[in-house]
């Protein structure tokens, strides 16, 4: 099957500094991979590439069919990548239906499977709090808005940057049972978080970052296998 995301050789820079050191990374249709390590490490500036929010990246970015390495942030959502950035990206000023209607376009393929009732459907809770101002929600209900608004675009690519960080068990079991159901959608997804095990149950793929290059790449049972690649790069 043809890569949806192919990255080679990807540098990137902030001002002189290397930041990433020459990524090859390719992402199935359909295909969930996990992105794990100590902070600082490249995470968030790889996902930044990927979506073309990095201004000096340099190699080679292929995103359905089209190089986008030097795509615009807006061209490369149009292709049918959607992002839920780390903080979340809400906007305070506008109700929950509001920031899921304005994000509401049909999928590359016309699909539009993800409508405001289906997100309301997986998040009871914004349904909910359907009148209230992105301000107003909790820090769960934020990520919960974030990850609906991406799915309302009818993305064929979710990058997802910490998933669950700073939100409460029960909350964040909810966002790891969202994860299940857009995998079983089919939606290829790319997803930053420190909870690797809960990662590990709904990915197909494990990504390990250190010092800005992949230092693994296999299955949630492979790196389960090799504990001691677990220590040095997680310290667990």
């Amino acid at each position: 099957m043809n890569a949806l995301l192919n990255i080679s050789g990807l540098k990137g820079y902030y001002g002189v500094s290397e930041v990433l050191h020459g990524i090859d990374l390719a992402i199935r249709p359909g295909e969930q991979v996990a992105l794990i390590g100590r902070n600082g490490m490249g995470k968030t500036t790889l996902l930044k590439s990927i979506v073309g929010l990095l201004a000096d990246r340099r190699g080679s970015i292929s995103f359905a069919g089209a190089e986008t390495t030097r795509a615009k942030p807006e061209d490369i959502a149009r292709r049918g990548m959607a992002y839920v950035p780390e903080g979340r990206g809400v906007f305070g000023s506008l109700s929950v239906v509001e920031n899921l209607v304005m994000a509401a376009r049909s999928g590359v393929s016309g699909s539009r499977r993800w409508t405001i009732d289906r997100v309301f459907e997986v998040f009871p809770r914004l349904h909910q709090r359907r009148a209230n101002g992105g301000h107003q929600l909790s820090g769960g209900e934020q990520q919960m808005l974030s990850i609906g608004r991406a799915l309302m675009t009818n993305p064929d690519l979710i990058v997802l940057d910490e998933a669950t960080e700073g939100l409460a068990p029960l909350v964040a079991q909810e966002i790891w049972k969202t994860l299940g159901i857009i995998r079983n959608e089919g939606i290829a997804t790319l997803v930053v978080d420190k909870d690797h095990r809960s990662l590990g149950a709904v990915s197909d793929r494990m990504l390990i970052m250190s010092k800005g290059e992949i230092v693994f790449d296999g299955t949630p049972a492979e790196l389960d296998a090799e504990p001691a690649t677990l220590e040095k790069h997680l310290g667990v």
